[in-house]
């Protein structure tokens, strides 16, 4: 190196450890996602440590998911750095050599469910630097260990986070702001991957749209829950548990000024067992559903596709399976909110379309759909209000619905 020259400083090695990100109501009974978490850690008797950062009652959800771990053959302990942890410094507890230690040395770590926020409160000193505790997080995932959480321990998981998000079409109506509806997670998955649980049983898939463009995120993975994604090494992910997860592709989106909308975005639903490489934007369907990939020219739906709730539990993904096993070119979905909610005038069109990459796979073995590469167009839409007018004599008489488009 020549004399003078700046010396740059060495770059982390890349994780060589898994993570397991569960969407929230992780049942005891879900053996697929415990045992994974298990194994990744070394197998029976691995050294897991369990962090109850999120609760609001650290002891009793410690106390909860070290019997869950030790049942399915963990050796797991309490790390007790937690805000809510009576008679504790969680600054100091943060920064104690030994307890950084005794992270390190593990095999894996689990983050149970509660406040997200509470988790980097407690791990992230007041200058936003890393305490000991995490940096020993870190390390023993660069080193090969597993790091896993459910729902709060799953939101962690990408370098942004929601923090107190409004609800789902407040967010699509007001948008989202730093430090308010989002804040800094800890980035384990990397600073290229956005992740949002509870997914499908709460329609947040569409809040996860504004806050990828506000920051800047093009790929979005949204995990339901009882479900988890594994995410390896090599960046393969793999669904296990109930349901699935949606990816959101927002490399080729367009907006316009106004209110919410986007166009071209794309949206994949893996079903249990799925597989999708973040590096190489492959998708490899479960073994059940390898020979039953759908045929255009059989379709099963021959009629209009359309919700009038899509933000409904699961219904997106189920008008995204009608849709790839369908003769319709397109599906519609739609949100609005209560008349009294605000700005009750404004909705939201979706619009599912298939593209020349979309395909999809039927279970041999259920009713299972896997779809990838949907095409999806957000538009907003007024409301002719009131919805309902109400005549003299007590009958009811509907209004038009007045679809247009932006502001």
């Amino acid at each position: 190196m020549a004399a003078g020259a700046p010396v740059q400083a060495a770059r982390p090695a890349a994780p060589q450890g898994s993570l397991v990100i569960a969407g929230g109501a992780l049942r005891a009974d879900n053996a697929v996602v415990w045992e994974r978490i298990v194994r990744l850690a070394g197998g029976k008797a691995a050294r897991i440590a369990v962090f109850a950062s999120a609760s609001s009652s650290p002891e009793q959800a410690a106390r909860y998911n070290m019997d869950l771990l030790q049942r399915y053959g963990a050796d797991a302990f309490f790390i007790p750095v937690a805000v809510k942890l009576a008679g504790t410094d969680y600054l100091a507890a943060a920064d104690d050599p030994v307890l950084a230690a005794s992270v390190r040395q593990a095999g894996g770590a689990y983050f149970a469910g509660g406040d997200q926020g509470r988790i980097t409160r407690a791990l992230r000193r007041p200058d936003g630097s890393n305490s000991l505790v995490l940096d020993a997080l870190w390390d023993m995932y660069r080193r090969g260990g597993v790091i896993a959480g459910s729902s709060a321990g799953a939101a962690i998981m990408s370098s942004t986070m929601f923090a107190a998000p409004k609800n789902v079409l407040s967010i699509l109506k007001q948008g989202v702001a730093d430090g308010h509806e989002i804040a800094p997670g800890l980035g384990f998955i990397g600073a290229d991957v956005f992740v949002d649980q509870h997914l499908l049983v709460r329609g947040r898939f569409a809040r996860m749209l504004p806050a990828m463009l506000k920051k800047g995120y093009k790929l979005g993975l949204g995990i339901d829950e009882n479900t988890a994604m594994v995410v390896g090494p090599n960046r393969d992910v793999e669904v296990i548990g109930y349901k699935g997860a949606l990816l959101i592709d927002l490399a080729s989106v367009t907006t316009e000024p106004g209110a919410f909308n986007l166009a071209n975005a794309k949206v994949s639903y893996l079903d249990s067992g799925d597989r999708f490489n973040i590096a190489s934007g492959v998708f490899t369907p479960a073994p059940d559903k390898a020979d039953g990939k759908l045929d255009p020219a059989r379709p099963h739906y021959r009629e209009p596709l359309f919700n009038a709730d899509i933000l409904g539990n699961s219904a997106v993904v189920d008008l995204m399976g009608k849709l790839i096993d369908s003769d319709q070119p397109e599906a519609i979905g739609l949100t609005l909110g209560s008349p009294r909610s605000d700005q009750p005038d404004l909705g939201f069109e979706f619009r599912f379309s298939r593209a020349r990459d979309s395909v999809g796979y039927l279970s041999a073995s259920s009713e299972a759909y896997s779809v990838y590469n949907v095409r999806l167009d957000i538009r907003p839409i007024r409301i002719r209000l009131p919805l309902y007018e109400y005549k003299r004599e007590g009958r009811q008489e509907n209004n038009t619905l007045a679809r247009q488009g932006g502001d």
